[in-house]
């Protein structure tokens, strides 16, 4: 196995604790939150990756007003109180972006984000100013596991698709990274990928 040359990391639970749960309690209270969540007639999800992929919230919420208006005031919830579902860095993996980064180690995020919505993340997590460039799909208008993202990503890096490992909390992401060139990791735990990090050579 060679090393890798750059790393290509997911953000959402993997460096950054996202909890729609959260924000969606700000608003309507924790069992109407954990209700919409796991409502049969509403996929909360899909419904976000709508907007991860380039959607707008305006047009996102309108969609839910129409057709599921008992949902309205739940899916409001989610942006009005969206700073709050960003509860903090994943334990251990931000330290490992801090050691890449120390070592001269190119890196860059990859993330199903909302262009709306992720200038809470640099704003909050001064991490993410460690990575070279981050490939935001709402920007880009594309999400994970689309190949188009994974090529964008590569180009961005500067560096071909064999030489990045590509840090990711889903399979079928991590199945896409390496079906465009990349080696993958499935996200388990900082401990766990500290060792796979440490296993392809890279210095941490």
């Amino acid at each position: 196995m060679s090393t890798p040359s750059g790393v290509v990391w997911d953000l959402g639970n993997v460096l950054v604790d996202w909890q729609p749960l959260a924000a969606i309690a700000v608003g309507v209270g924790e069992d109407e939150a954990r209700r919409f969540l796991a409502a049969d007639d509403f996929d909360f999800m899909a419904w976000n990756h709508v907007q991860d992929a380039g959607g707008t919230w305006a047009d996102g919420e309108d969609a839910v007003r129409r057709s599921h208006p008992h949902w309205e005031r739940h899916a409001l919830a989610y942006r009005e109180n969206f700073a709050a579902a960003l509860v903090g860095e994943i334990p251990g993996t931000a330290d490992l972006v801090r050691e890449l980064h120390g070592a001269g180690v190119r890196q860059l995020g990859l993330t199903n984000w909302s262009h709306e919505l992720y200038p809470h993340a640099p704003e909050r997590f001064e991490v993410l100013a460690l990575l070279d460039d981050v490939v935001v799909s709402g920007t880009e208008g594309v999400a994970k596991p689309d190949p188009r993202i994974y090529e964008i990503a590569v180009e961005r890096s500067g560096l071909p698709a064999s030489a990045l490992v590509f840090v990711d909390d889903k399979q079928e992401n991590v199945d896409a990274a390496v079906a465009a060139g990349m080696d993958g990791i499935v996200f388990a735990g900082a401990v766990d990928l500290r060792a796979a990090l440490r296993r392809r050579g890279l210095p941490v």
